[in-house]
């Protein structure tokens, strides 16, 4: 039984892989989100106004605090999508007197023209199909559409997100804001151990599929994945003076520790390490420990984007 309900879970591709955490985080998020658009809306636009709030932010809202860190969630898919989308929604209404057939045209134009433009952002679909089978308003509207209410709408998801993702120190957007990395840049990893990321744009165009990951991003997974394949857990002298490391816990707990100097001895009870807590649960907290201590709280070593000058 146990086989046969694994197997459903497969086939449905039902991921339980993410933590209460985050989970109650994105709800939160989308509750933030919409909630603000609606008050923003009504106070902008009166009670009729706020009725054109575009049901398609909510799906938005489900990506950029679901999914902060996907491709298909960054900035300019957000905007890009919803515009682009609104524009060509507006165009098939204003231009196309059968409605069935403009319905069609617009939600497969705005997917063609999100793919030309590299702004690909499933709510842009809705936002195009909006524009043709919406409220008379909104086709009052005409091309102010695009401005009132989808740039509205989407200017107050943008900040939103960026504001209440970022309270999160797990949690990043858009991803550009990240501060540390799982894997090392390309010049200190062994070459043996990377896969080049031509090779993972050809294999991508060999599946010819759309996936909400880059080349950069399977890179760092399949490096990640030979770490943990080759180095399950940390050794004392895999501590490092200057580096960066993480205890990879969900939620709260989740903490980035810098050594920032050591007393190094041959006893390890003597061996011992002064960290600072540079992001997570004690940011800028510091404390000492062993270094076989340390190696136990340890899950992995970060490596950060730019150079660091918070300490």
């Amino acid at each position: 039984m146990k086989h046969f309900f694994r197997k459903i879970q497969i086939i449905l591709a039902i991921d339980s892989s993410v933590s209460n955490a985050e989970k109650l985080t994105s709800a939160l998020g989308g509750f933030v989100g919409i909630f603000l658009i609606s008050w923003t809306s009504f106070q902008l636009l009166g009670a009729s106004g706020a009725a054109l709030i575009v049901p398609s932010m909510g799906a938005s809202a489900v990506l950029v605090f679901a999914v902060p860190h996907g491709k298909l969630s960054q900035p300019w898919a957000l905007f890009g999508g919803q515009l682009i989308s609104a524009a060509v929604g507006v165009t098939c209404y204003q231009f196309i007197p059968n409605l069935f057939l403009a319905s069609g045209l617009a939600v497969g134009i705005a997917i063609g023209a999100m793919h030309v433009f590299r702004c690909l952002h499933p709510p842009g679909g809705a936002t195009a199909l909006a524009a043709v089978i919406g409220i008379e308003k909104i086709h009052e509207l005409g091309y102010e559409f695009i401005l009132t209410p989808v740039l509205l709408n989407t200017v107050i998801i943008f900040i939103t997100a960026v504001v209440f993702n970022n309270i999160f120190p797990w949690r990043r957007y858009p991803t550009s804001l990240m501060r540390f990395t799982d894997t090392p840049s390309l010049q200190k990893q062994q070459s043996s151990r990377v896969i080049d990321k031509q090779h993972i744009e050809s294999a991508l165009s060999d599946i010819d599929l759309v996936v909400d990951l880059n080349a950069s991003d399977l890179q760092q997974i399949f490096a990640l994945a030979i770490e943990h394949a080759e180095i399950p857990a940390f050794s004392a002298n895999e501590i490092k003076l200057g580096h960066y490391y993480t205890n990879s816990k969900h939620g709260a707990e989740w903490s980035v520790r810098h050594i920032i100097d050591e007393a190094q001895h041959d006893d390890i009870d003597k061996d011992m390490v002064i960290y600072r807590v540079v992001e997570g649960q004690g940011l800028r907290s510091a404390d000492s420990c062993t270094r076989t201590e340390f190696a136990q709280w340890v899950m992995r070593e970060l490596f950060p984007t730019q150079d660091d000058d918070s300490d």
